[in-house]
């Protein structure tokens, strides 16, 4: 406390401080190669946030520090830095290039031109993810960024996203990346009560987003130390530019429907199949049937299978404004999206609302603030793993209706549960109000010298209800009610100190320091009841018996850093950098509560030394290598901890120990990186790209050691293990055409091995996800599966000495699949002539396998009354039949233990996205009274090149849990969705 109150103190008086250098104002204009002006061009002061746009006719005007120099830079065009010295006027004339290779990018607290980066980054732009049918923005950059995978898990709306930036760094602590929304880092982890996760960054408006860049190396991420492990996604959103306001006004609307279906069997396909399994175990085919409320007589060929989807929608309408002067600049949005899931009872909501504010009070004295307002609504489905499930719909015989005939209702004497029902008469609603906001101010005392201070909070407050009435399978005989209050409050402040300075325009020299103070606090409540009068009350306090409940639980986490940075350039060409963070966490052991990360980093821009200059052919050529230590501290608030629990005993209060056991020593996982890349240019930059090679190594991983139970502890989590990540980064641009009709392209492609390199014990789920020493992260770990015999239809699995056996007891267990891909990547391909433009985006994941673990249900040959997947009518029949399919034997379990027999290869080829746009002729856009129109169609995932027999081959069932290391696993997930749109952007 006491060097809080210090550190504030010196804030202070730094900001009340008289300044004795004068800024300087700097005007100009921008035009491309023929002299006209470009709008819209950045022009920012390097080495801090102070930045405007130019005008429609390309002018501009900025306050900067004298010796400053700007980066000008724009999308399409080669940006420019220029010492100011003592210019008061700046022309600057931007040659096309269609590659972002020198464009300022956003870094942890600043900005660096491209060419000084020596950090692998990559940084994407708006236009990349607005107006694109996807919940949250992650979904929108799949296939752009090289080095990131990014897994959708399921078609559900609102779900959670797997991210892996480089690999996953652990095995039980969290391997998603840190996301830092304007400077504040933000709550990112699901917070609700369901095993379905939610995406708390789904409360984000893509529209919004200006920049997104992801930190994927110790040199760039290290100055988040603690926390960058998994990489750092940095999202910046729109601010106003000095110059003419603007409106901007957008519309689409749409329809969405499967990827995938799969294929079952018809009714009489389904007689046919069942009545042979029930006749080779010398059953009566009519009993069996009988005894399991089935007619084998029936005429109902009812389609099941198509039962749980439907045709989605989606609709979306945005309007912006911005713009300002040489004093005020200002940004205000609106936005309402609402999408109707390819999935029965599936809808999602958002509305929301943006301000952002720059002001200058004087010419060193500047304010700021951005705030949001979100208010989502999601109707979801249940969990995978359970029958209210519409996916599980497939598993009811097709000789059953879905109308009884009697009552003319939902039938419900159906094989398992008719899950309808629940759909028609229970909720599932998930409702959020969030707020992010960030208040700044930034002060230049003396000449060269930045101040900044800056306060943000993250208020997340979501509001869970589930209602299943009487004769729901949720809501039993009486009804059921459950409610769920979550708030989280997430709160940051950041101050900083930048000198930037220029020696004799040969040396530039920026350092940073700095201190942060972050801390997060939830509270939740919930309360569930049975017996309800009529489906009319819905809500607990209608419940006649209370049957649960919590009061204000609490929790919560904090963190205090300092850190600094100091990046040196000699002529442009010789760059070095280094950064350093002290981390203190109340989520580690008394004895290491403060952990130290730092990374240092060199780049040589081959491109400027004298041999290279001038040169036609090559134009820029940069080596940067790197290496540093990054810290994962994503675990539960209180592991370190011995905790005890309040508890009641005959009436009477009392407390208990916890049955996890504190560790006084827990500490960070540690992750060093070392990092070599090479990026180049060619012919003007039309063919430009990055190659980065790279080598992770994690230790003391954070993991919970089970215990005996006999001395009343369950578990203590512990620093033991570790693992690594190598891998190969390569991305090209080139334009192709560069005339009236353009054509670019852009390519990336990404290979990553995992590997866990010391594990005190293996780790084995009851499925086949596991974690083993000299294997990556969930290697499928099992029996594997040898096909059938041909003499008499048994299924065979293979023996330790390599032969086989048809007794699953007998079989070895060993390494069957991998779900970890050998490579992903992208190509996306732009066209434009004359107004129109295309642009198609596709995506690959090659070399994973996955686990279809609904198989021993729905592709089982017969084993009970489940409806099988049209494969399995190529069974086994006769002797000498040569098939994969085993002879069809009801309740004779021929091949129906978990095994290698459905895991298959997951990878994949698709085409992401497909826009296509016109925009009018400004002469014909004016006569409408705006200065731009753009009308265009848009698919999204519209086909899919697979050899996966599922639903779909990105997926990742959430029914299991949320472990590192079940994944790749398939549980009736549900498939993505196929979107196509029209839509409109207008501007005035």
């Amino acid at each position: 406390m006491k060097q809080k109150f210090l550190l504030s103190l010196v804030w202070c008086l730094l900001l009340v401080t008289a300044a004795w250098a004068q800024t300087r104002t700097v005007t100009g204009r921008v035009t491309d190669a023929t002299g006209t002006g470009l709008p819209g061009v950045t022009v920012l002061e390097r080495g801090t946030t102070n930045g405007v746009s130019t005008s429609v006719d390309g002018a501009f005007s900025l306050s900067v520090q004298p010796n400053a120099t700007l980066i000008i830079s724009s999308i399409g065009y080669n940006s420019q830095t220029i010492p100011v010295g003592n210019q008061s006027v700046i022309n600057a004339r931007l040659g096309s290039n269609e590659t972002l290779l020198n464009e300022a990018v956003v870094v942890g607290y600043g900005s660096q031109a491209k060419s000084e980066v020596t950090g692998s980054v990559t940084q994407l732009s708006s236009k990349d993810v607005e107006n694109i049918p996807t919940v949250s923005f992650e979904q929108a950059i799949q296939g752009r960024t090289p080095g990131v995978t990014i897994n959708q898990g399921s078609g559900k709306l609102g779900a959670g996203v797997q991210i892996r930036v480089r690999g996953s760094s652990s095995v039980t602590a969290s391997n998603q990346p840190l996301y830092v929304i304007d400077g504040i880092p933000v709550t990112s982890q699901d917070v609700g009560s369901d095993t379905e996760p939610l995406n708390p960054l789904a409360d984000l408006n893509p529209n919004d987003i200006e920049s997104i860049t992801i930190l994927k190396d110790a040199a760039s991420s290290a100055i988040y130390g603690s926390r960058a492990s998994n990489g750092v996604i940095l999202v910046t959103t729109k601010t106003g530019r000095a110059g003419q306001t603007k409106v901007n006004m957008g519309y689409y609307v749409g329809t969405s429907e499967t990827t995938r279906r799969q294929q079952f069997l018809n009714a009489a396909q389904y007689k046919e199949l069942f009545t042979e399994a029930a006749e080779n175990e010398d059953l009566d085919a009519a009993e069996e049937f009988e005894n399991n409320g089935l007619d084998i007589n029936s005429t109902v060929d009812q389609k099941w299978s198509d039962e749980p989807f439907r045709k989605g929608k989606v609709a979306q309408y945005d309007v912006n404004v911005s713009g300002g002067d040489a004093k005020t600049r200002f940004y205000l949005s609106t936005t309402y999206n609402d999408q109707t899931g390819i999935i029965i009872g599936n809808r999602y909501r958002r509305g929301s609302a943006r301000i952002n504010l720059d002001h200058s009070i004087t010419e060193k004295l500047r304010v700021g603030l951005n705030l949001s307002l979100t208010r989502s609504v999601n109707d979801r489905t249940p969990n995978d793993n359970l029958f209210s499930n519409p996916v599980q719909l497939n598993a009811l015989p097709p000789i059953q209706p879905k109308i009884d005939p009697e009552t003319n209702e939902l039938n419900r004497n159906t094989l398992y549960y008719n899950n309808l029902i629940d759909l028609s008469r229970s909720e599932n609603r998930s409702g959020t109000y969030r707020s992010f906001s960030n208040f700044n101010l930034s002060y230049q005392p003396i000449k060269n010298l930045t101040l900044r201070t800056e306060a943000g909070a993250d208020f997340l407050n979501l509001n869970e209800n589930l209602y299943g009435a009487a004769g729901t399978i949720l809501g039993s005989n009486t009804g059921y009610g459950f409610s769920n209050q979550v708030q989280v409050i997430n709160y940051t402040t950041n101050n900083t100190a930048v000198y930037n300075r220029s020696f004799n325009e040969d040396h530039n020299v920026e350092a940073l320091l700095g201190f942060s103070f972050q801390r997060s606090d939830t509270k939740e409540t919930s309360a569930e009841g049975r017996g309800f009068a009529n489906p009319e009350f819905t809500k607990v306090a209608s419940a006649a018996i209370k049957t649960a409940g919590s009061a204000s639980e609490q929790t919560g986490f904090s963190f205090v850093s300092y850190f600094g940075r100091l990046n040196y350039a000699f002529k442009g060409k010789y760059l070095l950098s280094g950064s350093v963070r002290r981390d203190g966490s109340s989520r580690f052991g008394a004895n290491n509560k403060y952990g130290n990360f730092g990374a240092g980093s060199i780049g040589w821009v081959i491109s400027e030394e004298g041999f290279l200059q001038d040169n036609s052919i090559l134009n820029f050529l940069k080596l940067r290598a790197s290496y540093g230590l990054t810290g994962n501290a994503e675990i539960g608030n209180f592991a370190s901890r011995g905790l005890f629990l309040a508890v009641p005993y005959a009436d009477q209060a009392g407390i208990r120990p916890s049955t996890v056991v504190g560790n006084p020593d827990l500490s960070w996982e540690s992750t060093a990186q070392a990092d070599l890349g090479l990026e180049f240019g060619f012919f003007d930059n039309r063919i430009s790209g990055e190659i980065d090679v790279y080598n992770k190594k994690t230790t003391d991983l954070l993991l919970s050691r089970p215990l005996p139970f006999s001395n009343g502890y369950s578990s203590i989590t512990e620093n033991v293990g570790s693992l690594q990540n190598r891998g190969l980064e390569i991305a090209l641009n080139t334009r192709n055409f560069d005339g009236d009709f353009k054509w670019s392209t852009n390519f990336n492609i990404s290979f990553n091995r995992n590997k866990i390199t010391s594990l005190a014990a293996p780790i084995q789920s009851q499925y086949l996800g596991s974690v083993r020493q000299g294997e990556p992260i969930g290697v499928f770990y099992g029996r594997k599966y040898a096909g059938v015999d041909p003499a008499n239809g048994d299924a065979l699995y293979f023996a330790e000495d390599g032969s086989t056996t048809n007794l699953a007891s007998r079989a070895f267990l060993q390494k069957v699949g991998d779900p970890t891909p050998d490579y992903t990547g992208g190509v996306t391909n732009t066209f434009s002539f004359k107004g129109f433009d295309l642009s198609v985006l596709g995506q690959f994941v090659y070399g994973n396998d996955i686990y279809n673990s609904a198989g021993i249900f729905q592709s089982a040959n017969g084993d009970y009354f489940d409806n099988q997947t049209i494969d399995q009518l190529d069974r086994w029949q006769k002797p000498g039949d040569i098939t994969d399919v085993p002879q069809a034997r009801l309740y004779g379990a021929n091949g129906t233990v978990q095994s290698s027999r459905w895991v298959t290869k997951g990878s994949f080829l698709r085409v992401k996205n497909l826009t296509l746009g016109y925009t009018l002729p400004q002469t014909l856009a004016k006569r409408g009274y705006a200065q731009s129109a753009r009308i265009y169609v848009s698919a999204q995932n519209l086909a899919t090149i697979t050899n996966y027999d599922g639903y779909d081959p990105e997926v990742n069932t959430a029914a299991f849990g949320q472990a590192n290391f079940l994944i790749g696993h398939d549980f009736y997930t549900p498939p993505l969705a196929k979107t196509f749109l029209v839509g409109i952007n207008v501007g005035f």
